[in-house]
């Protein structure tokens, strides 16, 4: 017996399930609303999206919970005293649609589409000096599966790839940093920063006043992380000052993006409604299968949510 515990509205949770259940034909997966007292006494498995902590302390047999989503802060934050492996999504093709995303919004940037928006509100035209992608070194904050992706498709469009994390990666032709010296040597030499960071106690805050202050004037900023990751007021005084030109932003400390929120009507922000790399509930369903095919095989659970790094 698996239990689908979500918050998702009813149509979404009912193609959840759908999907869910053709990738698992043999298992019997149910929405935690509608099992009996009898039924939820089974439940060693929860496939979760956005659940409510109280359903899961519901189930006296749970063994492991599988998330839909990749990042898991907010249900490692909610369940800290459920001692319970959460598995986080790890899908391949999210890290494909990722790096799809960092190779659009850095084109975006590098090619000056922001500032031929403006240039057509106000009925300008003029051309811009091109800059070529050879000339740009692009800066990831975050090298694991998505950063790894990320780097593999900007080497191949010209560009020139540095890369910060936790504890230093071997990745073929990514300068690689880590660390505090490590962070403020990349920060200095990229012209645009894409942070694909997951939001841990490390991570909160990282981006703030002395980390755009030590960027390259002129840079830009690519936010597909965690939106808590980034102070917005020394973001906002960053791109006023002239130090950096422009912030792409899809993620956000509340969202939806509040309607009286600066960012809205920033003449150097893009707000996009955190759209970078939606999860494909196919290819989705088909690794939380797989994981629960293992498990079933050989009673291992898989590699579960570090809670003390939080990833």
């Amino acid at each position: 017996m698996i239990a689908l515990i979500t918050r998702l509205a009813r149509a979404e949770e009912e193609a959840w399930l759908a999907v869910l259940r053709d990738a698992m034909p043999l298992e019997t997966i149910l929405p935690i609303a509608t099992l009996t007292e009898a039924q939820r006494a089974e439940v060693e498995i929860a496939i979760v999206a956005d659940p409510d902590p109280a359903d899961l302390r519901r189930l006296p047999s749970l063994r492991w919970i599988h998330s839909l989503w990749a990042g898991v802060e907010r249900l490692v934050g909610e369940l800290s005293d459920l001692e319970r492996p959460i598995v986080r999504l790890v899908d391949p093709e999210l890290a494909r649609t990722m790096a799809e995303a960092v190779l659009a919004w850095t084109l975006y940037l590098s090619r000056d589409m922001p500032a031929y928006a403006s240039q057509q509100r106000v009925h300008l035209w003029q051309q811009r000096p091109y800059r070529p992608a050879t000339e740009l070194r692009i800066g990831l904050l975050g090298l694991g599966a998505l950063g790894s992706a990320a780097a593999g498709l900007l080497q191949a469009a010209g560009f020139t790839v540095s890369g910060w994390a936790r504890s230093p990666k071997a990745i073929a032709g990514v300068e690689s940093h880590a660390g505090a010296e490590g962070l403020r040597t990349l920060l200095a030499k990229a012209d645009i920063v894409v942070c694909l960071l997951p939001l841990t106690a490390e991570t909160k805050g990282l981006l703030d006043a002395g980390a755009f202050a030590g960027m390259r004037r002129g840079a830009s900023l690519i936010n597909f992380g965690r939106g808590r990751i980034v102070e917005t007021a020394a973001l906002l005084a960053a791109l006023d000052q002239g130090h950096l030109s422009h912030a792409v932003l899809d993620v956000f400390e509340a969202e939806p993006l509040a309607t009286d929120s600066p960012l809205w009507d920033h003449p150097k922000v893009t707000v996009l409604p955190h759209i970078s790399a939606p999860t494909n509930p196919k290819t989705a369903a088909a690794v939380v299968a797989g994981n629960i095919a293992t498990y079933r095989r050989t009673g291992a659970i898989p590699q579960a949510v570090n809670r003390d790094r939080g990833y």
